[in-house]
This record gives C-alpha cells, structure tokens and sequence, in this order.
C-alpha cells in the first residue's frame, strides 16, 4: 500500500484502534470520528476523497467496541430497560467507558500517528466526543466540526419516538440471520433518512455488509449509548472552546432535532451555523462536495492553511 493510502492498528489508552489514513502525511491533518455504534467506513471513500483532495490528510478510525478496534465484551450488554430506569431516577449505571475516554482515544491516536494538531470532524456521538477533544484539549485542535450532535442540554427536544423505538429494538445476530440484519438495519437507516435526498438502499445494504464482515462487537452498541446516556451537560464546556467551529444540521432530523444543533451553535463561541433543509440523521453522498467545502472553510479560518490538492 502506498504512503498515500495507509491503515494499521495502533496501541493507545490502553487499547488498541484501528485506522485509515489518506493523503500526503506532511500535510494538515483532519480526524474523522464516526457515530454511535458505526465503523470508521461510514466516512465513505468518496466523502473522505473531497477532503484529500483539497489538500489534507484524512485520518479515520474505528472507536473502541466496533470494528476492528478494542471490544469491551467483558463487560457484558447493556440492558436498556435498566438504563433507561437509572438515567430516569439520577442513577449512573455501570459503565464500561465514558465519552471522555473516547475522546482519550482519539487524541492517543494521533500521538501514535504523531499528529500535533488536527482539525476535528465528529459526527452524532462522534460530534460530542469532537467537542470535549475542542474543549478539553484546545491546543491539539485547529478547528472544530461537529455533525448532526447536541451538547447534552436536558431542555432539547427528545427523538421521535419512532426512530427511538427502531434504534433501541435489538437487530437480529448477522452471525445467525444476515440478512434479517440487514433488513433491520436498512429499514432504520430510511426512517432516519432525510426528505431532500434519495436513499440509496443498495449502497446502504453493501455498507452494513461490510461492517458485518469487518468486525462486530456484541453489545457494543448498547455500551456506547450508556456512555453517551451519562455524558451529561456540556454546555459550560463548550464555552471554552476557542477553535473555529462548524455545526452541520438537518432540519428534519429524528434522533437530533434541529434544536439540538442550534443549541450546539449557540453554546460555542462564533459558531458557524449550517443546517440543511430536509437532511436528516445521515449524511447522504449527494452533499458530500458541500459539507465538504464547509469543512475546508471552517478549517481555513485557523489561519493555517493547507495546500490546495
């Protein structure tokens, strides 16, 4: 494989993550962090090519308890009834990681990479973790984005109670039913879908094939939402943040409604906001170029700019 295109696995944080990198190593550097219970391949090849072509090296990685990363199987499934119950009554339940041992990951793995500085692309829990990196860590980030997330303020709006029913409804072993999987899992990924762009069934299908075949953490997913469960309010820490920021936002969102985007926008000092008509908890390749471009813009306003590819 050339030095263009590399992946590998790295020991950090007392675990080990997986990763893709593109581009030129010299060059500035953006993180990609995936979202709830997804592989570091929901930054699809194309998306991550609009951003190597405008110059900057692409890293992506698998977070811990999915893919080819660190599974935390030891501690066993997360029972949603009982954190449900204990997020209810002010309880915090057993957890096996936090958020803010995610984002530990993600900044060990750029000291792996020996990367000092990054602009950070989160996407829904990839979003949060991005924010404390910002917000905890300002000197390692050059920029922030963050994608179709929230800051854990408990006055938002809830999720649909749709899309929530379909989320939380346990998907069927692909070991032993794949394709009863896939069909859960495609039929959750059109609810969540946007109005404004076409869902491409058949390229969403081939994804969660592929997750299937790279690599799947039982229980994992259900780790991830506790941590994201007791992440809390981020709010005053976001205040903090000093780095140029992006919000990206549907405005039909199921999981985050709009609000939550706003309210992310408005918590981090001169935010830009860009929400997009009719997208919703997904990112559909047809805006690929245009978040992109925001991405690149956001970026540039560190007053480090990377050559044009």
């Amino acid at each position: 494989m050339s030095p263009e295109h590399s992946s590998g696995r790295v020991a950090t944080n007392g675990i080990t993550l997986a990763y893709h990198s593109f581009g030129d190593e010299a060059a500035e550097t953006i993180l990609l962090i995936a979202g709830l219970g997804s592989q570091m391949i929901r930054w699809t090849d194309p998306f991550c090519g609009e951003l190597g072509a405008r110059g900057f090296r692409v890293v992506r990685f698998d977070n811990r308890d999915t893919g080819r990363s660190t599974y935390f199987t030891e501690h066993g499934a997360m029972d949603f009834a009982t954190l449900a119950s204990a997020l209810t009554e002010g309880r915090r339940p057993n957890l096996a990681y936090t958020l803010d041992d995610m984002a530990s990951d993600a900044l060990g793995l750029l000291d792996a990479l020996s990367i000092r500085q990054a602009h950070i692309v989160g996407r829904s829990m990839g979003g949060m973790i991005a924010q404390i990196l910002a917000s905890e860590h300002p000197s390692r980030v050059l920029s922030l984005t963050s994608i179709m997330s929230a800051t854990g303020n408990p006055g938002m709006p809830s999720a649909e109670p749709a899309a929530m029913t379909m989320m939380m409804r346990p998907a069927p072993d692909p070991a032993l039913d794949e394709a009863g999987f896939l069909d859960h899992g495609v039929a959750f990924a059109r609810r969540i879908a946007g109005t404004a762009h076409p869902f491409d069934e058949e390229a969403c299908r081939a994804l969660l094939r592929e997750e299937v075949r790279r690599g799947r953490a039982p229980g994992g997913f259900g780790r991830q939402l506790a941590a994201v469960g007791v992440a809390g309010d981020r709010r005053s820490r976001l205040a903090a943040i000093t780095a140029p920021t992006l919000v990206v936002h549907g405005t039909v969102d199921p999981i985050f409604p709009r609000a939550c985007g706003e309210d992310t926008a408005a918590s981090i000092p001169d935010a830009e906001m860009m929400l997009i008509p009719g997208m919703g908890h997904d990112l559909p390749p047809s805006l690929d170029r245009a978040i992109a471009d925001a991405i690149e813009r956001t970026a540039r306003r560190s007053g480090i700019s990377a050559p044009s590819g």
